[in-house]
């Protein structure tokens, strides 16, 4: 199916359905990480405690993305399989961002550049193939898809 045909209705509601999973499972995992966070302030978890607490803020403000991303499907101009790779380019660093930034709690790197320590390096690898590129390839898919003219969302 060529992507110049708009998406169908059923094809909304499914990357609708697979969102909302998405948003719901990962703000399950926030949840949890909140409770990491308690014990990595006290003392009781070896993890810094900061990058513990970004990573329950990065998943909270994940679930919001997925969600929205969900909410705005109707309006978006792409066929079918732009939207389903619209869907899982953005589930992609939404979950990698907690996770990435979780990892780095335990391993006590920043991994906001290059250094001599393997392990921030690791991070600012994953940070960058898993976070911020795909997350700025769907932030400008989203917006293009919205704003540009042509394909007619479904009804």
């Amino acid at each position: 199916m060529s992507d110049n045909t708009p998406a169908t209705s059923q094809a909304i509601t499914d990357n609708q359905a697979l969102l909302a999973k998405a948003a719901a499972v990962l703000m399950l995992l926030a949840m949890l990480t909140g409770i990491l966070v308690a014990s990595a302030m006290t003392g009781q978890l070896a993890a810094n405690p900061h990058s513990m607490l970004a990573s329950h803020v990065n998943a909270i403000t994940g679930a919001c993305w997925l969600g929205v991303l969900g909410w705005s499907l109707p309006w978006v101009r792409l066929g079918p399989a732009g939207l389903k790779r619209l869907t899982v380019l953005t589930m992609v660093p939404c979950y990698a961002n907690w996770a990435v930034t979780l990892s780095k709690a335990f391993l006590g790197v920043v991994g906001v550049g290059l250094s001599k320590d393997p392990d921030n390096n690791l991070i600012f690898v994953l940070l960058g193939a898993l976070v911020v590129g795909p997350a700025i390839a769907a932030t400008a898919t989203w917006s293009w898809a919205l704003l540009r003219k042509g394909l007619v969302a479904a009804s």
